[in-house]
């Protein structure tokens, strides 16, 4: 397979230093149990892909976009009781993404798309402290949000689920175990109806929350349904980094500057 210049893990210098690349896509993932018959990687494996299928969209529209390789470590702190679940907690995201921003803005870089594969990950408050000396566009996108799941799939579920599994088995089948293995994902809501109803919130501990890590169904997941997805995410997807590539950073919002 020949190097894709838009992948940075396969580029090679001379790809890379004649390339003036406008937007990179940073997949952020996890590690975690996914019910009994997907990956610990899988939000990591799911955020490359769609980042990879995205660019490669946006790079034949002639938007230059780089996806660095993926952070496979997310915030955990719900799940400490669960083996090997590996915690990074928000403040060392914070970090990391402090010590990346230099190496992209001082090579030309203008745009950064934070592509989040975890529910438990949040990045706008560190865009919030990142931004007046980033020098550059900071964003966020959860990529399983950018297309209505509930037009895809019957019950798509939180994690492990629907969605997630028939995306795993569209990109990376043999990590799937057969669908026979998984637990139902059945999860305890809340006893505090204001937590159940969403609009007050607090951290799950995941061992009370699911017998088998799974939240959602996964029975009816297929590799069709994980594959259609995909399709139209990276299509939306795609269409934003030609967007976001071709704008002027100080340009952002439509009719300012114009006098009232």
């Amino acid at each position: 397979m020949s190097a894709r210049p838009y992948i940075l893990a396969e580029a090679t210098w001379d790809m890379v230093r004649t390339t003036r690349y406008e937007v990179a896509i940073l997949p952020w993932g996890a590690t975690e149990a996914h019910n009994r018959h997907l990956p610990y990687a899988t939000d990591t494996i799911e955020s490359d892909a769609v980042a990879a299928a995205a660019a490669g969209a946006a790079w034949e529209r002639g938007a230059r976009v780089v996806v660095l390789p993926a952070v496979p470590f997310g915030v955990q702190t719900g799940q400490r009781e669960v083996p090997l679940c590996l915690n990074l907690n928000p403040s060392t995201q914070l970090a990391v993404l402090r010590d990346l921003l230099p190496g992209l803005r001082d090579h030309g870089v203008r745009k950064l798309v934070i592509l989040n594969g975890h529910g438990g990950n949040d990045f706008r408050q560190m865009i919030r402290e990142l931004q007046p000396e980033a020098g550059m566009v900071l964003c966020q996108v959860n990529w399983y949000t950018v297309a209505p799941a509930r037009e895809y799939f019957d019950q798509p579920g939180d994690h492990a689920g629907e969605l997630e599994t028939s995306v795993m088995l569209h990109v990376a089948p043999s990590l799937v175990q057969p669908l026979s293995s998984a637990g139902p994902g059945r999860a305890r809501p809340f006893r505090i109806a204001a937590l159940r109803e969403g609009w007050a919130w607090a951290p799950r501990r995941w061992v009370d929350v699911t017998d088998d890590t799974g939240v959602g169904n996964p029975a009816a997941a297929t590799c069709e349904k994980g594959d259609r997805y995909m399709r139209v995410v990276a299509e939306k997807l795609g269409q934003f980094l030609v967007d976001l590539a071709s704008a002027d950073p100080d340009a952002l919002y439509e009719g300012a500057g114009v006098p009232q």
